[in-house]
């Protein structure tokens, strides 16, 4: 199979085998990674995490996990700007500095292994985590509590003090919406390199997980341009305009429209 196929498979299993999925995606960009034997090394950090955490019942061991890792060198990458290998697994465990989706794919996986619960949580602009049933959510980046107006002082610094917290941010993500934010995330910071092929591979990537937006469509087609594909980027110009509810946007997208030649076909 090929590394997509692969990422596929394991969204498929029952449950979703997200971690592993996360590798693939990290083959997609470098051949030279084996899942496997980071999957074997991973375990030595699992005996590594479970051998530092205190006797508590396990459904009070999410906080003390996320605190463990950072006793071994786990946290948040500062560095400007940021490079993929902070949303790259296979890079991210190696250096120990990596995005908040990042961390928290690690802490779950660690968490399964360890049968502690724990899920993420797609928190605009910072993802979290969450015991189920607990009424607060855990930061990823050193396990620190997050009560309503904590998470409403996060939203502001992120997004301005007009943005308002609301439960559907607060909504338990799936394994397919974590590995899709994942794809945008290094989509982005692809693109930020100006690495136009390694972004248009996560922009593939998150169309085909589903549920895809106007803005995913576009940001496939403003590569598209860059890589002179006039009629892959009218198919996603296309497409971008079916699904945006945005008068401006569609204005806009129209006008893209007309300034590309008509589709040509080879024979």
């Amino acid at each position: 199979m090929t590394p997509r196929q692969s990422f596929f498979a394991c969204l498929q299993r029952s449950p979703p085998a997200l971690f592993e999925a996360a590798l693939w995606i990290a083959v997609e960009h470098d051949k030279q990674v084996n899942p496997e034997a980071v999957l074997a090394h991973f375990k030595e950090l699992q005996l590594r995490v479970s051998s530092g955490l205190p006797m508590l019942p396990v459904s009070e061991l999410a906080q003390p996990l996320l605190r463990r890792m950072v006793e071994l060198g786990f946290a948040q990458d500062d560095f400007a700007p940021l490079r993929p290998q902070v949303a790259l697994l296979d890079k991210v465990l190696v250096r120990r500095r990596g995005q908040p989706l990042a961390l928290a794919m690690i802490a779950l996986e660690l968490a399964r292994g360890l049968e502690i619960p724990l899920v993420g949580v797609n928190f605009p602009g910072h993802f979290l985590l969450r015991v189920p049933g607990a009424d607060h959510l855990l930061d990823p980046c050193g396990g620190r509590r997050l009560y309503p107006n904590d998470c409403r002082e996060l939203l502001h610094r992120q997004y301005g003090p007009n943005m308002q917290l609301n439960a559907e941010q607060l909504v338990t993500a799936t394994p397919a919406q974590m590995l899709q934010r994942l794809s945008r995330n290094l989509r982005q910071l692809h693109l930020s390199h100006d690495d136009y092929i390694g972004a248009l591979i996560d922009a593939e990537r998150v169309l085909e997980l589903g549920n895809a937006s106007a803005s995913d469509y576009l940001a496939r087609a403003s590569l598209y341009q860059r890589l002179d594909c006039p009629n892959a980027e009218r198919f996603d110009l296309e497409h971008a305009l079916l699904l945006s509810d945005d008068p401006i946007q569609r204005i806009r997208l129209t006008e893209r429209l007309g300034h590309l030649p008509p589709n040509s076909i080879v024979h």
